[in-house]
């Protein structure tokens, strides 16, 4: 799983939770393919966990075998707190449960290289399905 070494607080502020300007939300930077191929582009807001992250990888990786080469393009640096279940309303905000990497529309998630066509686009489709937003692989001749 990926989490930062070292943050410098340990609760943040929840954010803006609007769907309507969430859904407008686009991404400026890390929208053009840089490193491999082909990649996975985000097509919605989403805040994608560290275990969708590392789940997505280990599909990629094994499809890309020992020639081919993964990129990932997104780190997750936000951390999400919970209350325990069962717990009233009251006494403060829940602990620290782990780290999200916020994704707006637009963004490269992931990059591959070093294999077949066909097996990259199959490797990113599977990659895909772990993650909890809309996407869809593009390469670097559609850019």
């Amino acid at each position: 799983m990926l989490f930062p070494k070292k943050v410098k607080f340990r609760k943040w502020h929840t954010g803006r939770q609007n769907a309507k300007k969430l859904a407008k939300a686009v991404d400026t930077r890390g929208v053009e393919i840089s490193f491999g191929s082909y990649g996975l582009k985000a097509l919605k807001y989403g805040r994608l966990s560290s275990n969708e992250i590392e789940a997505a990888r280990k599909v990629m990786t094994r499809y890309a075998t020992k020639s081919g080469k993964v990129w990932v393009r997104i780190f997750p640096d936000r951390p999400f707190t919970q209350k325990p279940p069962e717990v009233k309303l009251g006494k403060g905000k829940g602990e620290p449960m782990g780290f999200t990497a916020p994704v707006k529309a637009g963004r490269i998630l992931f990059e591959i290289d070093g294999v077949p066509d066909n097996v990259a686009q199959e490797a990113l489709r599977k990659a895909g399905t772990k993650i909890s937003v809309k996407t869809k692989v593009v390469s670097r001749n559609m850019m």
